[in-house]
């Protein structure tokens, strides 16, 4: 039996199961790439972020920021670019950013939910639809002679689609929750890797602060906001005042004070 004859024997709910298997092998697709590329590169920037923290956190700012590409470059990055934060607001700020890239995370999975619920529902209505149309056919007089044996063509045919609904819904769903388990997965990740740079900042944070200095001072003070380099900009001032002093006269360049000299 090929396709095209599975697809006739099976009936019109064959259709919605073949639209249903289709964007479910599509956003299995999707989401392994999206996985693979993640899992192969996440380990080594949280390292990076984390070793460069211990010494330097204008340089892990910017590793973080050009990891921004990456779940946990984005979830590191977020407290990292706020200014002389409280370790309070450092925290808040990576539980905000590990909610939202756990939520971004999950996308697609509304899809595959849909087709794991739908496509055995679809099955069993193609079923239904072949009994009712093998049964209209049934006389009773005639139950038991070659009559009957339509009929019972008739239903195991109508029992393809309940199949097919069932082989689309268990392979959405092996894949579906493999996807779950990396999710969780993330999870612990992200809590593990928040934890130890907020422990780093609380150890950072008195020192700096008592001093007047965030752990991005020297970064964030050399460059404000619209880009510009404050201390370029600020060292200036100080070179024109230099150029203003008054210079020494030399001897002879003052007739006064010669004759006064000779004098």
């Amino acid at each position: 039996m090929n396709i095209q004859e599975l697809f006739q024997k099976g009936g019109p709910a064959m259709w919605p199961l073949l639209l249903l298997s289709i964007l479910s092998v599509s956003t299995i697709i999707e989401r392994l790439w999206f996985w693979a590329s993640l899992l192969s590169k996440e380990k080594q920037i949280v390292n990076r972020i984390l070793d460069t923290a211990r010494s330097d956190w204008g340089a892990a700012n910017e590793i973080a920021r050009q990891a921004n590409r990456q779940p946990i470059g984005r979830f590191l990055s977020a407290p990292l670019r706020l200014y002389n934060p409280e370790p309070e607001l450092f925290r808040l700020a990576l539980e905000a950013a590990a909610d939202e890239e756990l939520a971004s995370m999950r996308r697609g999975d509304k899809m595959l939910e849909a087709t794991i619920a739908i496509s055995p529902l679809l099955g069993l209505l193609g079923t239904v639809l072949g009994l009712m149309k093998s049964l209209e056919s049934i006389d009773l007089g005639s139950i038991g002679t070659e009559a009957t044996k339509g009929v019972t063509l008739g239903i195991s045919a109508a029992l393809i689609t309940t199949a097919t609904g069932m082989a689309v819904a268990i392979f959405t769903l092996v894949f579906y929750r493999i996807f779950q388990a990396f999710l969780f997965n993330q999870a612990k990740i992200f809590r593990k890797a928040g934890n130890e740079l907020e422990l780093l900042y609380r150890q950072y944070w008195p020192t700096a602060n008592a001093k007047g200095r965030s752990p991005n001072a020297e970064y964030s003070n050399s460059f404000g906001s619209d880009g510009l380099n404050r201390r370029s900009l600020n060292s200036q001032p100080e070179s024109e005042e230099r150029n203003r002093e008054p210079k020494p006269k030399l001897k002879g360049s003052d007739p006064d004070l010669d004759s006064s000299s000779n004098n």
